[in-house]
């Protein structure tokens, strides 16, 4: 066989295994079985208790990223609009990669945070930043990833919004549907590793 024989179908070979990825990526991927973290109060919180809700949206944020707070309001709106529904909405307090002490300038919203110092939920889900989502379904004996990343396509200004990823990924899963949003990479802070 010619070298120019192998290399088209190894092009043609790498081509197929990146459509498969995105068509993948689109329809969420991957099951986690439970995870436990702690409130301010400390209290126990598990998914596994979430598992007759018909989703459960994991947002990952911190005070001190500007990135979270821009979108406090807008998740508050979300978790708010989508509660009667039978959506969770989890907001866990993640450490970023910047030193400054965080917490809502006045007026701000605070949303109910849970904490995940060890990043264990961070690192189970494959989230990098705050603020990221991931949409978790009821499925079996665990819940089935159907999204992980932005939670629309303008973190700085919520008027501007003209993709509401977050939301038709709601929409779509609630309507029985698959999720319809391929996986969005997210603006934000990283978290530290």
């Amino acid at each position: 066989m010619s070298f120019r024989r192998i290399s088209i179908l190894t092009a043609v070979a790498l081509l197929a295994v990146t459509l498969a990825v995105g068509v993948a990526r689109a329809q969420g991927g991957g099951t986690v079985s439970d995870f436990t973290l702690k409130t301010a109060a400390n209290a126990d919180v598990a998914l596994k208790s979430y598992a007759k809700d018909k989703a459960v949206v994991v947002v990952f944020l911190n005070p001190a990223c500007a990135f979270s707070r821009l979108y406090q309001e807008r998740l508050a709106s979300l978790s708010s609009a989508y509660r009667g529904r039978g959506v969770q909405f989890l907001f866990i307090n993640v450490p970023i990669n910047l030193d400054a002490p965080g917490t809502a300038a006045p007026g701000e919203v605070e949303l109910p945070t849970l904490t995940d110092a060890s990043q264990q939920v961070a690192g189970l889900l494959g989230v990098t930043k705050t603020a990221e989502a991931v949409v978790l379904e009821p499925a079996g004996n665990g819940f089935a990833v159907r999204y992980r990343g932005a939670i629309d396509d303008n973190p700085q200004v919520a008027g501007s919004v003209q993709q509401a990823y977050l939301k038709q990924v709601l929409d779509n899963v609630l309507a029985g549907r698959p999720a319809g949003v391929a996986d969005k990479r997210a603006a934000g802070c990283l978290i530290k590793r």
